[in-house]
């Protein structure tokens, strides 16, 4: 299933992505793709409704796209997950994953605007496989880890790298500001992705590519990074932890390279769908188009 959310800032209603591309409303069964729905085995809920009912409304074109899910618990972050990506940014491949945290505020849809923070010069891009954990996990073991996990999304894990790095305190400053974690388009189930670790993923800025890699660069896989989280904190269904970025962020050119106003970023990872998103300067208006 590919599930979705549709409709204007904190308004939003679920639906599906039929097998024809199009739309469709559940918003008549489901109230939200939350913590809720999700602990309370929604997901097979859904799958009874899909299978008995094909008279689900069409959601016009207009209507905007939506994070895929309710705003969750937490956002986990790790760092340095790609081989490559560590190298161009002058750092060893770490002896144990790097996790920070990404505030749930940063949430966007996947083409709303890219806002520049004020007095932001050092804006950068990341694209990125999310994953979302689909039942109470604590103290799990590696062999069981994929039985938490419910489905797999598109992430950009936008980041200021002045207040990431150049501040003191940790990196979630840099990583935190207002639509920096554009979701989605969708919320692919896990049973539509064979395999997770070997899914080409790309971002361009303005039409050049910038990142064009496969998630089998991956230093830490998927199942070994639910056991290591679940060591430290209680998942919780719906929390989003997003496994990291290959080569080719603007942080790694020489000179660096950072967004302005106006540039267009267009991202995607095969089986998860395409974002883009345009960077505006901050005015105090939503994220919203």
């Amino acid at each position: 299933m590919k599930l979705i959310r549709f409709g204007i800032p904190g308004k939003e209603r679920p639906g599906i992505l039929d097998a024809a591309g199009k739309r469709r409303s559940v918003a008549r069964f489901f109230k939200d793709f939350d913590e809720r729905f999700f602990e309370t085995d929604g997901l097979s809920r859904l799958q009874h409704l899909l299978e008995n009912r094909a008279d689900l409304p069409i959601v016009p074109e207009k209507v905007r796209w939506a994070a895929p899910l309710g705003r969750p618990s937490k956002i986990v972050c790790i760092g340095l997950n790609y081989a490559r990506h560590a190298a161009e940014s002058g750092m060893s491949i770490p002896p144990e994953p790097v996790v920070f945290f990404k505030s749930t505020t940063a949430i966007c849809g996947p083409n709303d605007a890219l806002i520049l923070p004020k007095n932001s010069q050092k804006t950068d891009w990341e694209v990125e496989l999310a994953f979302m954990i689909g039942k109470k996990a604590s103290y799990v073991s590696e062999a069981e880890a994929m039985d938490y996990l419910a489905g797999y999304l598109l992430h950009n894990d936008y980041s200021e790298r002045e207040f990431q790095m150049e501040r003191s305190g940790q990196w979630v400053k840099g990583k935190s500001c207002d639509s920096f974690a554009p979701l989605g388009p969708t919320l692919v189930t896990k049973d539509e992705i064979p395999d997770p670790h070997n899914l080409p993923l790309w971002l361009t800025v303005n039409g050049e590519r910038l990142q064009d890699s496969n998630t089998n660069d991956m230093v830490y896989k998927i199942p070994f990074l639910i056991h290591y989280l679940s060591q430290f904190m209680t998942l919780l269904p719906g929390d989003v932890v997003s496994t990291g970025t290959p080569f080719g962020v603007g942080l790694g050119f020489s000179p660096p390279r950072y967004l302005k106003a106006g540039d267009v970023v267009e991202l995607g990872i095969e089986g998860l769908g395409v974002q883009r998103q345009v960077a505006v300067n901050y005015s105090g208006l939503s994220s919203a188009p």
